[in-house]
Protein backbone atom coordinates (compact mmCIF):
# COMPACT_ATOMS: atom_id res chain seq x y z
CA UNK A 1 0.00 0.00 0.00
CA UNK A 2 1.12 3.55 -0.74
CA UNK A 3 -0.32 6.51 1.22
CA UNK A 4 -0.32 10.10 -0.05
CA UNK A 5 -1.34 12.93 2.32
CA UNK A 6 -2.21 16.49 1.28
CA UNK A 7 -3.48 19.39 3.36
CA UNK A 8 -5.36 22.41 2.04
CA UNK A 9 -7.28 25.60 2.76
CA UNK A 10 -10.68 24.55 1.39
CA UNK A 11 -12.73 21.63 2.68
CA UNK A 12 -15.46 22.42 0.18
CA UNK A 13 -13.15 22.04 -2.81
CA UNK A 14 -12.01 18.60 -1.69
CA UNK A 15 -15.56 17.37 -1.02
CA UNK A 16 -16.68 18.82 -4.36
CA UNK A 17 -13.84 17.05 -6.14
CA UNK A 18 -14.82 13.65 -4.77
CA UNK A 19 -18.57 14.20 -5.10
CA UNK A 20 -18.14 15.23 -8.75
CA UNK A 21 -16.37 11.93 -9.32
CA UNK A 22 -19.42 10.22 -7.84
CA UNK A 23 -21.74 12.11 -10.21
CA UNK A 24 -19.59 11.05 -13.17
CA UNK A 25 -19.81 7.41 -12.07
CA UNK A 26 -16.08 7.29 -11.36
CA UNK A 27 -16.29 7.01 -7.56
CA UNK A 28 -18.47 5.82 -4.69
CA UNK A 29 -18.76 7.23 -1.16
CA UNK A 30 -19.05 4.09 0.98
CA UNK A 31 -18.13 5.27 4.49
CA UNK A 32 -18.88 8.30 6.69
CA UNK A 33 -17.07 7.85 10.00
CA UNK A 34 -18.17 9.73 13.14
CA UNK A 35 -21.26 11.09 11.39
CA UNK A 36 -24.73 10.99 13.06
CA UNK A 37 -26.22 9.00 10.15
CA UNK A 38 -25.18 6.22 7.80
CA UNK A 39 -23.54 7.26 4.56
CA UNK A 40 -26.58 6.24 2.48
CA UNK A 41 -28.74 8.78 4.35
CA UNK A 42 -26.37 11.71 3.92
CA UNK A 43 -26.92 14.42 1.36
CA UNK A 44 -24.12 16.51 -0.08
CA UNK A 45 -24.80 19.29 2.44
CA UNK A 46 -24.85 16.80 5.33
CA UNK A 47 -21.41 15.53 4.36
CA UNK A 48 -19.91 18.98 3.89
CA UNK A 49 -21.49 20.80 6.85
CA UNK A 50 -20.30 18.21 9.39
CA UNK A 51 -16.71 18.89 8.36
CA UNK A 52 -17.15 22.66 8.12
CA UNK A 53 -18.75 22.86 11.56
CA UNK A 54 -15.86 21.09 13.25
CA UNK A 55 -13.29 23.13 11.34
CA UNK A 56 -14.98 26.34 12.54
CA UNK A 57 -14.12 25.44 16.14
CA UNK A 58 -10.62 26.81 15.51
CA UNK A 59 -10.51 29.53 12.86
CA UNK A 60 -6.77 30.02 13.41
CA UNK A 61 -6.08 26.78 11.52
CA UNK A 62 -5.85 28.05 7.93
CA UNK A 63 -4.86 24.75 6.29
CA UNK A 64 -7.69 22.86 7.94
CA UNK A 65 -8.47 20.13 5.38
CA UNK A 66 -6.83 16.74 4.94
CA UNK A 67 -7.03 14.72 1.72
CA UNK A 68 -5.51 11.22 1.84
CA UNK A 69 -5.28 8.57 -0.83
CA UNK A 70 -4.49 4.92 -0.05
CA UNK A 71 -3.29 3.08 -3.14
CA UNK A 72 -3.07 -0.69 -3.57
CA UNK A 73 -1.27 -2.96 -6.00
CA UNK A 74 -3.18 -3.60 -9.28
CA UNK A 75 -3.15 -7.35 -8.58
CA UNK A 76 -5.11 -6.94 -5.32
CA UNK A 77 -8.89 -7.34 -5.28
CA UNK A 78 -10.23 -5.77 -2.07
CA UNK A 79 -13.89 -5.74 -1.02
CA UNK A 80 -15.66 -2.66 0.37
CA UNK A 81 -15.79 -4.20 3.85
CA UNK A 82 -12.06 -4.79 3.73
CA UNK A 83 -11.44 -1.26 2.48
CA UNK A 84 -13.50 0.10 5.40
CA UNK A 85 -11.38 -1.82 7.87
CA UNK A 86 -8.17 -0.57 6.27
CA UNK A 87 -9.39 3.04 6.22
CA UNK A 88 -10.52 2.97 9.88
CA UNK A 89 -7.30 1.30 11.01
CA UNK A 90 -5.15 3.78 9.10
CA UNK A 91 -6.98 6.84 10.43
CA UNK A 92 -6.75 5.51 13.98
CA UNK A 93 -3.01 4.93 13.69
CA UNK A 94 -2.25 8.45 12.34
CA UNK A 95 -4.32 10.18 15.04
CA UNK A 96 -7.53 10.88 13.09
CA UNK A 97 -9.64 8.03 14.44
CA UNK A 98 -12.06 10.33 16.32
CA UNK A 99 -12.34 12.85 13.48
CA UNK A 100 -15.28 12.97 11.07
CA UNK A 101 -14.13 11.64 7.70
CA UNK A 102 -15.55 10.50 4.39
CA UNK A 103 -14.14 7.59 2.39
CA UNK A 104 -14.51 7.34 -1.40
CA UNK A 105 -13.44 4.52 -3.66
CA UNK A 106 -12.29 5.79 -7.08
CA UNK A 107 -12.45 3.76 -10.28
CA UNK A 108 -10.53 6.07 -12.63
CA UNK A 109 -7.07 4.50 -12.33
CA UNK A 110 -5.43 1.20 -13.16
CA UNK A 111 -5.04 0.26 -9.50
CA UNK A 112 -7.49 0.08 -6.55
CA UNK A 113 -7.43 3.19 -4.38
CA UNK A 114 -9.54 5.15 -1.91
CA UNK A 115 -9.68 8.83 -0.96
CA UNK A 116 -10.28 10.01 2.61
CA UNK A 117 -11.46 13.55 3.44
CA UNK A 118 -11.18 14.94 6.98
CA UNK A 119 -10.28 18.02 9.07
CA UNK A 120 -7.34 18.93 11.31
CA UNK A 121 -9.46 20.46 14.12
CA UNK A 122 -10.53 18.23 17.01
CA UNK A 123 -13.92 18.37 18.73
CA UNK A 124 -12.39 20.43 21.56
CA UNK A 125 -11.00 22.99 19.08
CA UNK A 126 -7.38 21.88 19.30
CA UNK A 127 -5.32 21.39 16.18
CA UNK A 128 -3.90 18.09 14.98
CA UNK A 129 -0.24 18.53 14.09
CA UNK A 130 0.45 17.14 10.63
CA UNK A 131 4.09 18.22 10.43
CA UNK A 132 6.06 15.25 9.04
CA UNK A 133 2.96 13.03 9.42
CA UNK A 134 3.76 11.29 6.16
CA UNK A 135 7.27 10.34 7.18
CA UNK A 136 6.43 9.42 10.77
CA UNK A 137 2.88 8.26 11.64
CA UNK A 138 1.76 7.40 8.11
CA UNK A 139 4.81 5.36 7.13
CA UNK A 140 4.63 3.33 10.33
CA UNK A 141 0.87 2.78 9.90
CA UNK A 142 1.34 1.74 6.28
CA UNK A 143 3.87 -0.95 7.11
CA UNK A 144 1.76 -2.32 9.96
CA UNK A 145 -1.36 -2.45 7.77
CA UNK A 146 0.52 -4.17 4.95
CA UNK A 147 1.56 -6.89 7.37
CA UNK A 148 -1.71 -7.32 9.29
CA UNK A 149 -3.96 -7.28 6.20
CA UNK A 150 -1.60 -9.29 4.01
CA UNK A 151 -1.23 -6.52 1.44
CA UNK A 152 1.55 -6.30 -1.10
CA UNK A 153 4.27 -4.10 0.30
CA UNK A 154 5.10 -0.88 -1.51
CA UNK A 155 8.76 -1.88 -1.44
CA UNK A 156 7.96 -5.01 -3.45
CA UNK A 157 5.68 -3.26 -5.93
CA UNK A 158 6.16 -0.91 -8.86
CA UNK A 159 3.13 1.03 -7.59
CA UNK A 160 5.19 3.63 -5.71
CA UNK A 161 7.17 4.50 -8.83
CA UNK A 162 4.03 4.63 -10.96
CA UNK A 163 2.25 6.96 -8.53
CA UNK A 164 5.06 9.48 -8.40
CA UNK A 165 6.01 9.33 -12.09
CA UNK A 166 3.95 11.93 -13.89
CA UNK A 167 3.09 10.92 -17.43
CA UNK A 168 2.24 13.23 -20.34
CA UNK A 169 -1.41 13.40 -21.29
CA UNK A 170 -2.11 11.06 -24.19
CA UNK A 171 -4.14 13.33 -26.46
CA UNK A 172 -5.28 10.39 -28.58
CA UNK A 173 -6.89 8.69 -25.58
CA UNK A 174 -8.74 11.79 -24.40
CA UNK A 175 -12.15 12.02 -26.01
CA UNK A 176 -12.06 15.83 -25.93
CA UNK A 177 -15.22 16.07 -23.88
CA UNK A 178 -15.26 18.45 -20.95
CA UNK A 179 -15.03 15.77 -18.25
CA UNK A 180 -12.20 13.83 -19.94
CA UNK A 181 -10.22 16.99 -20.62
CA UNK A 182 -10.70 18.31 -17.10
CA UNK A 183 -9.65 15.01 -15.54
CA UNK A 184 -6.49 14.78 -17.64
CA UNK A 185 -5.47 18.37 -16.90
CA UNK A 186 -6.22 18.04 -13.17
CA UNK A 187 -3.80 15.13 -12.77
CA UNK A 188 -0.96 17.22 -14.22
CA UNK A 189 -1.79 20.44 -12.37
CA UNK A 190 -1.97 18.65 -9.00
CA UNK A 191 1.57 17.37 -9.51
CA UNK A 192 3.13 20.53 -10.98
CA UNK A 193 1.64 23.69 -9.47
CA UNK A 194 2.59 23.07 -5.84
CA UNK A 195 5.84 21.20 -6.41
CA UNK A 196 7.70 23.27 -9.02
CA UNK A 197 9.12 26.77 -8.52
CA UNK A 198 8.26 29.00 -11.49
CA UNK A 199 8.22 32.81 -11.56
CA UNK A 200 6.29 33.56 -14.75
CA UNK A 201 3.62 32.05 -16.97
CA UNK A 202 6.12 31.14 -19.75
CA UNK A 203 8.26 29.30 -17.19
CA UNK A 204 5.23 27.41 -15.92
CA UNK A 205 4.23 26.53 -19.47
CA UNK A 206 7.74 25.25 -20.14
CA UNK A 207 7.14 22.40 -17.69
CA UNK A 208 3.40 21.97 -18.41
CA UNK A 209 4.14 21.47 -22.11
CA UNK A 210 6.34 18.51 -21.19
CA UNK A 211 3.05 16.85 -20.26
CA UNK A 212 1.00 18.21 -23.19
CA UNK A 213 -0.76 20.87 -21.11
CA UNK A 214 -0.77 24.67 -21.50
CA UNK A 215 -2.00 27.59 -19.39
CA UNK A 216 -3.44 30.03 -21.92
CA UNK A 217 -4.43 33.69 -21.48
CA UNK A 218 -5.36 34.12 -25.12
CA UNK A 219 -4.32 37.05 -27.32
CA UNK A 220 -4.03 40.55 -25.85
CA UNK A 221 -7.23 41.57 -27.65
CA UNK A 222 -9.21 38.60 -26.38
CA UNK A 223 -11.89 38.91 -23.73
CA UNK A 224 -10.13 36.30 -21.56
CA UNK A 225 -6.91 38.32 -21.49
CA UNK A 226 -8.61 41.65 -20.81
CA UNK A 227 -10.64 40.15 -17.95
CA UNK A 228 -7.48 38.61 -16.44
CA UNK A 229 -8.84 35.17 -17.18
CA UNK A 230 -6.93 31.93 -17.67
CA UNK A 231 -7.81 28.63 -19.32
CA UNK A 232 -5.98 25.31 -19.45
CA UNK A 233 -5.74 23.30 -22.65
CA UNK A 234 -4.46 19.97 -23.90
CA UNK A 235 -1.81 19.95 -26.66
CA UNK A 236 -1.15 17.29 -29.26
CA UNK A 237 2.32 15.95 -30.04
CA UNK A 238 2.95 18.88 -32.41
CA UNK A 239 2.04 21.41 -29.73
CA UNK A 240 -1.31 22.35 -31.25
CA UNK A 241 -4.21 23.24 -28.94
CA UNK A 242 -6.94 20.62 -29.03
CA UNK A 243 -9.98 19.68 -27.00
CA UNK A 244 -12.20 21.82 -24.81
CA UNK A 245 -10.50 24.68 -22.89
CA UNK A 246 -11.28 24.59 -19.17
CA UNK A 247 -11.45 27.80 -17.11
CA UNK A 248 -9.02 27.91 -14.20
CA UNK A 249 -11.85 28.69 -11.79
CA UNK A 250 -13.57 25.41 -12.73
CA UNK A 251 -10.83 23.28 -11.16
CA UNK A 252 -11.25 22.47 -7.49
CA UNK A 253 -7.74 23.77 -6.71
CA UNK A 254 -8.62 27.14 -8.37
CA UNK A 255 -5.31 27.65 -10.27
CA UNK A 256 -6.34 31.13 -11.49
CA UNK A 257 -4.06 33.92 -12.67
CA UNK A 258 -4.26 35.60 -9.25
CA UNK A 259 -3.24 32.34 -7.58
CA UNK A 260 -0.30 31.91 -9.97
CA UNK A 261 0.89 35.50 -9.48
CA UNK A 262 1.14 34.86 -5.74
CA UNK A 263 3.17 31.74 -6.49
CA UNK A 264 5.45 33.74 -8.84
CA UNK A 265 6.49 36.05 -5.99
CA UNK A 266 7.05 33.26 -3.47
CA UNK A 267 8.86 31.02 -5.97
CA UNK A 268 11.20 33.80 -7.08
CA UNK A 269 12.63 33.93 -3.57
CA UNK A 270 12.56 30.18 -2.90
CA UNK A 271 14.44 29.18 -6.05
CA UNK A 272 17.39 31.55 -5.66
CA UNK A 273 19.49 29.05 -3.71
CA UNK A 274 19.16 26.53 -6.57
CA UNK A 275 20.42 28.76 -9.40
CA UNK A 276 24.03 27.78 -8.80
CA UNK A 277 23.39 24.09 -9.48
CA UNK A 278 22.21 24.66 -13.05
CA UNK A 279 25.00 27.15 -13.76
CA UNK A 280 27.64 24.81 -12.34
CA UNK A 281 26.47 21.87 -14.46
CA UNK A 282 26.66 24.01 -17.61
CA UNK A 283 30.05 25.51 -16.72
CA UNK A 284 31.52 22.11 -15.88
CA UNK A 285 30.36 20.72 -19.21
CA UNK A 286 32.22 23.48 -21.08
CA UNK A 287 35.22 23.10 -18.78
CA UNK A 288 35.54 19.41 -19.67
CA UNK A 289 34.91 20.03 -23.37
CA UNK A 290 35.26 23.68 -24.49
CA UNK A 291 34.27 22.80 -28.07
CA UNK A 292 30.84 21.68 -26.88
CA UNK A 293 27.94 20.91 -29.20
CA UNK A 294 24.45 22.09 -28.22
CA UNK A 295 22.88 18.64 -28.48
CA UNK A 296 25.71 17.15 -26.39
CA UNK A 297 25.15 19.83 -23.76
CA UNK A 298 21.43 19.01 -23.64
CA UNK A 299 22.26 15.32 -23.06
CA UNK A 300 24.69 16.20 -20.27
CA UNK A 301 22.04 18.29 -18.55
CA UNK A 302 19.50 15.47 -18.92
CA UNK A 303 21.81 13.10 -17.06
CA UNK A 304 21.87 15.62 -14.20
CA UNK A 305 18.06 15.81 -14.13
CA UNK A 306 17.84 19.12 -16.02
CA UNK A 307 15.60 19.36 -19.09
CA UNK A 308 16.37 22.04 -21.67
CA UNK A 309 13.48 23.61 -23.56
CA UNK A 310 14.46 25.36 -26.81
CA UNK A 311 12.29 28.23 -27.97
CA UNK A 312 12.50 28.58 -31.74
CA UNK A 313 10.84 30.68 -34.41
CA UNK A 314 9.19 29.32 -37.56
CA UNK A 315 12.58 29.22 -39.31
CA UNK A 316 14.11 27.07 -36.61
CA UNK A 317 16.22 29.89 -35.15
CA UNK A 318 16.68 29.49 -31.38
CA UNK A 319 15.78 32.67 -29.51
CA UNK A 320 15.37 31.36 -25.97
CA UNK A 321 16.28 28.62 -23.50
CA UNK A 322 14.48 27.43 -20.39
CA UNK A 323 16.00 25.00 -17.89
CA UNK A 324 13.76 22.66 -15.87
CA UNK A 325 15.64 21.18 -12.92
CA UNK A 326 13.57 18.16 -11.92
CA UNK A 327 15.75 17.48 -8.87
CA UNK A 328 15.23 20.84 -7.20
CA UNK A 329 11.84 21.38 -8.94
CA UNK A 330 13.01 24.80 -10.20
CA UNK A 331 12.44 26.38 -13.61
CA UNK A 332 14.80 29.07 -14.90
CA UNK A 333 14.67 31.21 -18.00
CA UNK A 334 18.20 31.18 -19.42
CA UNK A 335 18.71 34.95 -19.34
CA UNK A 336 17.61 34.99 -15.70
CA UNK A 337 20.72 32.94 -14.81
CA UNK A 338 22.99 35.38 -16.65
CA UNK A 339 23.93 36.37 -20.20
CA UNK A 340 26.23 33.40 -20.72
CA UNK A 341 23.39 30.98 -19.89
CA UNK A 342 20.85 32.62 -22.21
CA UNK A 343 20.26 31.35 -25.73
CA UNK A 344 22.78 33.84 -27.14
CA UNK A 345 25.36 33.00 -24.51
CA UNK A 346 25.05 29.23 -24.90
CA UNK A 347 25.17 29.36 -28.69
CA UNK A 348 28.23 31.59 -28.53
CA UNK A 349 29.94 29.07 -26.27
CA UNK A 350 29.00 26.15 -28.51
CA UNK A 351 31.50 25.40 -31.27
CA UNK A 352 28.83 24.99 -33.93
CA UNK A 353 28.11 28.74 -33.87
CA UNK A 354 31.75 29.60 -34.36
CA UNK A 355 31.88 27.29 -37.35
CA UNK A 356 28.71 28.69 -38.99
CA UNK A 357 28.83 32.52 -39.12
CA UNK A 358 25.70 32.71 -41.27
CA UNK A 359 23.66 30.99 -38.55
CA UNK A 360 25.16 33.32 -35.98
CA UNK A 361 24.12 36.37 -38.01
CA UNK A 362 20.59 35.02 -38.29
CA UNK A 363 20.52 34.46 -34.57
CA UNK A 364 21.80 37.97 -33.82
CA UNK A 365 19.15 39.48 -36.05
CA UNK A 366 16.40 37.42 -34.42
CA UNK A 367 17.47 37.91 -30.80
CA UNK A 368 17.82 41.70 -31.14
CA UNK A 369 14.43 42.19 -32.78
CA UNK A 370 11.48 43.61 -30.85
CA UNK A 371 9.55 40.39 -31.22
CA UNK A 372 11.54 38.59 -28.52
CA UNK A 373 12.81 41.16 -26.01
CA UNK A 374 13.20 38.77 -23.09
CA UNK A 375 16.33 36.98 -24.21
CA UNK A 376 18.81 39.84 -24.03
CA UNK A 377 19.00 43.16 -25.85
CA UNK A 378 22.74 43.40 -26.44
CA UNK A 379 24.03 42.20 -29.83
CA UNK A 380 26.14 39.07 -29.90
CA UNK A 381 29.83 39.89 -29.71
CA UNK A 382 32.03 38.60 -32.48
CA UNK A 383 34.01 35.51 -31.48
CA UNK A 384 37.79 35.65 -31.22
CA UNK A 385 39.42 34.78 -34.51
CA UNK A 386 42.06 32.13 -34.12
CA UNK A 387 45.32 32.89 -35.91
CA UNK A 388 47.43 30.56 -33.84
CA UNK A 389 47.66 29.63 -30.19
CA UNK A 390 50.44 32.12 -29.32
CA UNK A 391 48.73 35.09 -30.96
CA UNK A 392 45.48 34.41 -29.15
CA UNK A 393 47.20 34.03 -25.79
CA UNK A 394 49.19 37.22 -26.33
CA UNK A 395 46.02 39.13 -27.24
CA UNK A 396 44.29 38.01 -24.08
CA UNK A 397 47.20 38.72 -21.74
CA UNK A 398 48.69 41.83 -23.33
CA UNK A 399 48.31 44.94 -21.14
CA UNK A 400 47.13 48.23 -22.62
CA UNK A 401 49.56 51.16 -22.91
CA UNK A 402 48.42 53.38 -20.09
CA UNK A 403 51.69 54.58 -18.49
CA UNK A 404 50.97 58.25 -19.18
CA UNK A 405 47.48 58.14 -17.73
CA UNK A 406 46.87 59.78 -14.35
CA UNK A 407 43.31 60.08 -13.05
CA UNK A 408 42.08 63.67 -12.71
CA UNK A 409 40.87 63.04 -9.19
CA UNK A 410 44.40 62.14 -8.05
CA UNK A 411 45.83 65.21 -9.71
CA UNK A 412 43.30 67.46 -8.00
CA UNK A 413 44.04 65.98 -4.61
CA UNK A 414 47.74 66.60 -5.13
CA UNK A 415 47.19 70.26 -5.96
CA UNK A 416 45.03 70.76 -2.88
CA UNK A 417 47.69 69.26 -0.66
CA UNK A 418 50.40 71.54 -2.06
CA UNK A 419 48.23 74.64 -1.50
CA UNK A 420 47.64 73.66 2.09
CA UNK A 421 51.38 73.20 2.70
CA UNK A 422 52.16 76.64 1.25
CA UNK A 423 49.59 78.32 3.47
CA UNK A 424 51.09 76.67 6.53
CA UNK A 425 54.55 77.98 5.70
CA UNK A 426 53.21 81.49 5.38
Amino acid sequence: MVAVIKTGHSIQRIVNYNENKVKEGLAECFLAANYPMDVEQLSFNNKLNRLLKQASLNENVSRNSVHISLNFDPSEKISNDRLQEIANTYMQKIGFGNQPYLVYQHFDAGHPHIHIVSVKVRADGSRIDTQNIGRNQSEKARKEIDQSFGLKRAEDSILRQELYRLKPVNAQKVQYGRSDTKRAITNVLDAILKEYKYASLPELNAVLKQYNIMADRGSENSRVFQKRGLVYRILDEQGNKIGVPIKASDFYSKPTLSYLEEKFVANEVARQIHKARVKNVIDFAFLKQPEQKLQNLIKILEKEGIATVLRQNDNGIIFGLTYIDHRTKCIFNGSMLGKQYSAKGILERCSEVRETPSQQQDFVKQSTSKTFPTEGHMPVSQPLQKKDGNDLLETLLHAEHASNYVPNQLMKKGKKKRKKRVSKRL
